[in-house]
């Protein structure tokens, strides 16, 4: 029976290589072009295909072992079944017969065939797999089910290209740490870098386990207003650029975590990719810039000490035009006139923070009861030290946070943040951990670690002898 099996696997394949040569002689022999070409074009794909998983599945089955016994890792195990699989490539389903094998002990079968070739998740090849969770870090399952729909070559359901990130995440997650190590081992520093920015942050967003009705009806017990985003959670976002002695960003690495009690796996991945950088490079100046978050600060100041602190510019000149606002009236005339007056003093003067705290006292002393200007002068106060924007400017070094901010959108927002989307742990980690390998160019260097982890050994016992079938 397996043999016949075999047999008519053999057939089928080597129908479609010749139809396809068929085909191409017919083609070349032809005088005229064809009638419809959108035609001609579909069916040279198809049989394209159907020729690439031939040759697939005659190469899949030369990582096949055929005989009593194996070893894996040292452990014997005695084949239990032969029989033929489905797996899922980048061409579309190839069909395979090959053999099991289990430890005296029990547990699950393994298969030589999936140990050799490192096929993924027991069913996906290793491109296939690769182009599934590229598809859906950028769309949603269902629209990366379209698409590939579309392409005609593999046709995964939206359910399993759900399932694959996930379980791509869980199996890869063990591993990051040696994963980020060797990434950043295998880039280097350009060489025209002078300064890093490093910069933390976060976004919120819906979770389907963010206790929202539990927040709100909290919320109608205290008797204050059921709305707002009851039900999210903030995703933390981090990103390490390096900077020319232009100003020019030369490259960006971007990370992101799901909700986590003080971002404490991100602030780790960060610290980890700092450190890497000045290791290379121990004379690029570092600048830690983020917005007034406290979390931000007690992780950029005080853990990692390395750098000077810069406080978001724009974020300071929102403060300011608050308080501005609640003295002259926001969008006045004169409203207008003060605050880019003042914006360009806390820019580009010196003492430019010492001038800006000095109007808001005495705007504090005019309008004592507007609470918006107390609030600006103790920002202004708290942060002063991180605002030497005029002494970073003529050397070109950031004073801004938006590429973290921009993270955060292209990152989470982007794709977490679609309407009616609400996430779990699991899901929205594999989501934002292959996204941001994609924005970070870390995506084509990372997969192959990855692939290599379902890859392991198998030997013959001493006393069994593997015959070729490809002879």
């Amino acid at each position: 029976m397996q043999a016949l099996q075999s047999r008519d696997l053999l057939s089928r394949a080597t129908h479609a290589m010749d139809q396809l040569q068929d085909f191409l002689r017919q083609r070349r022999e032809a005088h005229e072009p064809v009638e419809a070409l959108d035609a001609f074009e579909q069916e040279l794909h198809r049989l394209f295909i159907a020729a690439e998983r031939e040759a697939l599945g005659h190469e899949l089955a030369r990582f096949d072992l055929d005989v009593p016994a194996i070893e894996v890792e040292g452990e014997r195990y005695h084949r239990v079944l032969r029989c033929a699989t489905t797996y899922t490539s980048a061409a579309g389903p190839v069909r395979v017969e090959r053999s099991l094998y289990r430890s005296s002990r029990g547990g699950h079968a393994v298969c030589p065939l999936e140990l050799h070739a490192g096929i993924i998740e027991g069913s996906w090849t290793p491109l296939a797999a690769k182009q599934a969770p590229w598809v859906v870090a950028h769309l949603t399952p269902k629209e990366g089910e379209e698409l590939f729909d579309l392409l005609g070559n593999m046709t995964p359901s939206k359910s399993t290209l759900d399932r694959l990130p996930k379980a791509l995440h869980v199996h890869g997650e063990a591993h990051r740490p040696q994963f980020e190590a060797t990434l950043r081992h295998q880039e280097a520093i350009p060489p025209e870098a002078v300064a890093m920015a490093v910069s933390l942050d976060g976004v919120m967003a819906p979770m389907k386990d963010g206790q929202r009705h539990a927040k709100r009806t909290h919320a109608r017990a205290a008797g204050t207003s059921p709305r707002g985003p009851a039900g999210y959670q903030e995703v933390g976002c981090a990103t390490v650029s390096s900077y020319d002695r232009q100003g020019e960003r030369l490259c960006t690495r971007r990370m992101a975590r799901m909700p986590e009690t003080n971002k404490a796996t991100l602030k780790s991945q960060l610290t980890a990719e700092v450190m890497g950088a000045l290791l290379q490079r121990a004379d690029l100046r570092v600048v830690k810039v983020a917005d007034g978050a406290p979390d931000n600060w007690s992780y950029l100041g005080e853990t990692l000490p390395v750098g000077v602190e810069v406080l978001d510019f724009y974020h300071a000149a929102e403060h300011l035009g608050a308080a501005l606002g609640a003295a002259y009236g926001e969008g006045t005339p004169v409203y207008q006139e003060r605050l880019e007056a003042l914006s360009m003093v806390l820019r580009d003067e010196p003492q430019g923070v010492d001038k800006v705290m000095g109007t808001l006292c005495r705007l504090r002393m005019r309008y004592p009861r507007r609470q918006a200007i107390h609030t600006a002068l103790a920002y202004f106060r708290e942060h002063r030290h991180r605002m030497p924007y005029a002494h970073l400017r003529p050397q070109h070094l950031p004073i801004g946070s938006g590429v973290v901010e921009a993270a955060c959108k292209t990152l989470v927002s982007q794709r977490l943040k679609r309407s009616g989307m609400r996430w779990r742990m699991a899901g929205g980690q594999a989501i934002v951990t292959f996204r941001a390998l994609c924005q970070s160019e870390r995506f084509e260097r990372a997969w192959p670690l990855l692939v290599k982890t379902y890859k392991r050994s198998v030997a013959l016992p001493r006393n069994v002898i593997a015959l070729s079938k490809h002879r």
